[in-house]
């Protein structure tokens, strides 16, 4: 006679689990896209400048209000602005998601291991050491949108390349998170350095660059802005696989058939090209990476990256379209959003502190 297989109690509970956390994956995703839609129509329609809102949609659906001003508004500032910090937010917040991960360290960061300064550096070197003449000689406004870009890639690849070379030797995560602080601080002594002897053209330049801003990405900047944090954010996803199997430890990843070293220094790649992109045109901008993969966590439940990296990629669009929607509606002016993401980050990660062991972050 046939044997019967009968789904024991345990498969039972393992199979509700899996479903309820498919269901929580779901709900989740779907909330943080209705609250990204809502947030990026709130930047849409309200700013510094009055607009009614018949006319903000008569704008984006192709009319003309007949007031040129507010054609301009909506068209090359507004519309730019959201999508430039959508995926600002989706490329820090992965990118500090990946950093943790691959340091196995929850406080880990673009901002914290110094990819963020290094990346400001090079930026740095570009304003003020080389007063904009690698631009010039790349062929005006666009040559030093490249130049800057370049600058920041190297800059953030140099951090980055210090922190393989220290991670192969110190084991201690902690030890190397110290050592992505004085990295950092390095940095910032660097370009403290080259800030006093910088014309003052430039010293307002960079000044001006490290408040953090979404504005400054122009329509006909948009298209490599996008290009480039969307290839970065593809190849992210791609990376699942070697991210969870690094969630096990490093012996049992390898032993999963994964090359751990290049998983790592992909990771490092990705890592450096989202931070440095978003540097470049945005200024640095702090806490978002080290604070939304907890938020992505605590939401989700879970550390397994299928369910984690679209979790984190909408809820940093929608951290930092609502610090963006803040900035635009000062009644002073612009708010710097440097100014804005301390007081948001502080709070939730604290409370993310305080609730940590319901929290999963390395299991």
């Amino acid at each position: 006679m046939d044997q019967v297989n009968h789904p024991t109690p345990v498969n039972d509970i393992q199979n509700a689990g899996k479903a309820t956390r498919a269901s929580r994956f779901v709900l989740v995703c779907a909330v943080l896209a209705v609250l990204l839609v809502a947030l990026a129509l709130g930047c849409l329609l309200f700013g510094s400048v009055h607009i009614p809102v018949r006319e903000v949609l008569g704008i984006v659906t192709g009319h003309d209000s007949g007031n040129v001003a507010w054609d301009i508004i909506v068209r090359q500032s507004r519309l730019p602005m959201i999508v430039t910090a959508a995926l600002a937010g989706a490329a820090l917040s992965v990118s500090g998601l990946l950093l943790q991960t691959t340091f196995n360290n929850p406080l880990a960061g673009p901002s914290i291991l110094g990819v963020s300064a290094g990346a400001g550096l090079g930026v740095a070197i570009v304003m003020l050491a080389l007063g904009g003449s690698i631009g010039t000689l790349l062929g005006g406004t666009a040559g030093s949108y490249v130049a800057t870009l370049l600058g920041a890639l190297l800059g953030a690849g140099a951090v980055l390349a210090v922190l393989i070379a220290f991670a192969a030797i110190v084991r201690s995560s902690t030890m190397l998170l110290i050592i992505g602080i004085l990295v950092s601080y390095l940095a910032s002594s660097v370009i403290s350095l080259l800030n006093s002897l910088a014309n003052e053209e430039g010293v307002h330049s960079y000044v001006t660059w490290g408040f953090g801003n979404f504005q400054g990405v122009g329509a006909d900047q948009l298209p490599l802005y996008s290009g480039l944090i969307v290839l970065a954010l593809c190849a992210s996803l791609l990376m699942v696989k070697p991210l969870n199997a690094l969630l096990l430890g490093t012996r049992y990843a390898e032993n999963l058939g994964v090359n751990t070293h290049r998983a790592r220094n992909s990771l490092l790649v990705i890592t450096g090209v989202l931070t440095a992109v978003v540097t470049a045109w945005c200024g640095p901008i702090g806490f978002v990476g080290l604070v939304v993969p907890h938020v992505a966590r605590f939401m989700t439940g879970t550390s397994d990256h299928r369910r984690l990296i679209p979790a984190t990629l909408l809820a940093g669009a929608d951290v930092v379209l609502l610090c963006t929607l803040i900035s635009v509606n000062g009644s002073q002016g612009i708010i710097p959003i440097n100014a804005i993401t301390p007081i948001i980050g502080v709070p939730i990660i604290i409370y993310i502190i305080l609730n940590r062991r319901r929290i999963n972050y390395f299991n």
